[in-house]
């Protein structure tokens, strides 16, 4: 599982996450939800290892991810915001590389390289350079680099920025396929998301945790029973306090 205690970053007098705490189960599809500024992708980097917390714990499958980095990141996906790549490498020769750092050699390397391929309807773009191609088949060319490795654990930030009502839709039916077997956190700004994806939501704001619960118990919350109501409510209400 990933369990995050009393976790604190400060950038000098800023601070960016306060002291939340929460666990994710194998199994589960976790929202992470709040508006801009709130410290999600803030929290997504220091469970990734990229960003150090300025105190509390985070544990990837009980490794603690600043004590047994490697061994945390091993079991780790990453679709970090804006999907970064290497421009000037086609997807092929992108997930060829990312392979390699992963590990991964010979019949192995070539079959989790054709299933993302074709998972991700990659074909078409596959030796075109990354830098020439649209914003939705970049996104789905960093989605790929993180699932290339079968990972237990996937940090997806905003998995489904820039791709059509149908590509969503496929990342949608991928997302829920591998979380079977699989701990899958999304932060997105897109709601129906959520309701269509997760199977747990927590809604951040001012870097704290203000909600933990399911999408129904959310929408429950409202009588309109619309997510949208219910996320204003509970992020105004802690913006003013």
């Amino acid at each position: 599982m990933i369990e995050i205690e009393n976790l604190v970053k400060k950038f000098g007098p800023l601070t960016a996450v306060d002291n939340i705490s929460f666990t994710v189960q194998p199994g589960q599809v976790l929202g992470f939800l709040g508006p801009n500024g709130a410290g999600k992708s803030t929290t997504m980097k220091m469970i990734t290892g990229f960003l150090a917390p300025t105190s509390g714990k985070i544990r990837v499958c009980g490794h603690a991810v600043e004590g047994d980095s490697l061994e945390a990141k091993r079991e780790l996906g990453y679709l970090p915001e804006g999907a970064p790549s290497y421009g000037e490498m086609t997807p092929l020769q992108f997930l060829d590389f990312i392979a390699n750092v992963r590990g991964l050699k010979g019949a192995q390397e070539s079959q989790r390289i054709e299933t993302v391929i074709a998972q991700l309807h990659l074909h078409q773009v596959i030796n075109r350079p990354i830098e020439t191609l649209s914003k939705g088949f970049k996104r789905r060319v960093g989605l790929a680099q993180a699932i290339l490795h079968d990972p237990k654990v996937l940090i997806l930030d905003e998995p489904t920025d820039g791709l059509d009502p149908n590509q969503k839709y496929e990342v949608r039916e991928l997302i829920k396929g591998m979380a079977q077997d699989k701990i899958v956190v999304i932060s997105t700004h897109i709601l129906e998301e959520v309701d269509a994806v997760c199977t747990q939501a927590i809604i951040i704001a001012n870097g704290k945790v203000v909600a933990n619960e399911t999408p129904q118990e959310l929408i429950a919350r409202s009588p309109s029973g619309r997510l949208e109501d219910v996320f204003r409510e509970i992020t105004s209400a802690e913006v003013l306090s």
